[in-house]
């Protein structure tokens, strides 16, 4: 199957790497690229993107796709997958894939209506070390879960990332910008679902140039079998270590007979035992470049892994972080998901 896929909104920079991705694919052809913003545009030919049109609705109306992938400011990103919904495309986002709970009821109900599928770059567990925990907590190595801490938190670079992340409307919050990769991650993991957002709080840390950006987000969920989950995806890593502090993305899970924990530079899964004084040293399993995108093009097929980044985890994923967003903005928690 050669899957015919245009691009709009290059105004984030995990875009780019799914444009590459696609470019090295022999079952994907890219038809078209549109960006509506001129200064960002102009930059685009520098980084490899051959733009195709400066209108979306040109672009959805002129050329024959498949498919839209959107990396546009976050704020807009939804109305751009609706229109390719409604225009009877399927659609891949970068995450997240909109700002507000009434725009994904939309997405879903385009996507169910119309027998189309939603994608998103969630990348964070085709990342060797995770798919190595996965591994173990589903082999039973620590029984039954009971919690899990996640530490998803980032540096800002405040000055240099896009002007666009801290005006108004734009952004979002840093919950359902962050948060959604655990989200996502924690029922695949760990075989449980998420069934409560128990409280969840983003606000204005330190960054005083920008008041309204929230730079401080953490959260606190519920599991169907009672476990609960603790997570902070801040914007306060300091810069010059950046992502190589080993807090970056650190995933920690208890369990009746013992824990394992991982984090994204690390070269193995430390597995403690009940029995045993000394940790297991858990080699990597082998990570899964651009593994969700081949889960897109096979939802798209109609033979998606159950497993697998599917549209309906990819929307159940959105709805979780939106509402954790919702209730950490407005106090409302807990909150059922």
């Amino acid at each position: 199957m050669m899957l015919r896929i245009g691009f709009v909104g290059f105004r984030h920079g995990h875009i780019f790497s799914l444009y590459n991705l696609l470019r090295g694919r022999e079952d994907v052809v890219i038809v078209g690229a549109c960006e509506e913003d001129e200064e960002t545009r102009a930059g685009l030919a520098e980084k490899g993107v051959t733009v195709t049109h400066d209108s979306y609705g040109a672009m959805l109306e002129e050329v024959e796709c498949d498919a839209v992938a959107c990396g546009d400011y976050y704020g807009v990103r939804g109305e751009e997958l609706i229109r390719a919904l409604d225009a009877g495309r399927h659609v891949i986002g970068d995450k997240p894939l909109c700002t507000r709970l009434d725009e994904l009821d939309r997405i879903e109900d385009l996507a169910r209506a119309k027998d189309l599928r939603v994608g998103c770059m969630l990348d964070l567990v085709d990342a060797a070390p995770y798919r190595t925990l996965r591994r173990v907590i589903r082999e039973g190595a620590i029984g039954e879960v009971r919690t899990m801490a996640i530490f998803g938190q980032h540096p800002l670079f405040f000055g240099a990332r896009p002007a666009w992340y801290f005006e108004q409307g734009k952004h979002g919050g840093t919950i359902n910008d962050i948060a959604i990769h655990a989200v996502d991650a924690i029922p695949w993991m760990t075989g449980r679902a998420i069934v409560e957002v128990t409280a969840a709080r983003a606000w204005n840390a330190r960054l005083k140039e920008v008041p309204s950006f929230q730079d401080g987000a953490q959260f606190m969920l519920r599991l169907d079998n009672n476990g609960g989950v603790l997570g902070d995806v801040s914007y306060l890593t300091p810069e010059a270590p950046g992502y190589a502090m080993p807090i970056y993305w650190h995933v920690g899970v208890h369990g009746d007979l013992g824990y394992a924990e991982a984090t994204y530079a690390g070269d193995h899964v430390r597995l403690f035992r009940k029995e045993a004084q000394d940790p297991l040293m858990e080699a990597l399993d082998p990570p899964r470049p651009g593994g969700y995108f081949d889960d897109f093009l096979a939802d798209v097929a109609g033979h998606a892994d159950p497993e697998g980044l599917h549209t309906e985890r990819v929307l159940r994923s959105a709805r979780i972080a939106l509402t954790a967003q919702a209730a950490a903005d407005s106090g409302g928690f807990p909150c059922g998901v």
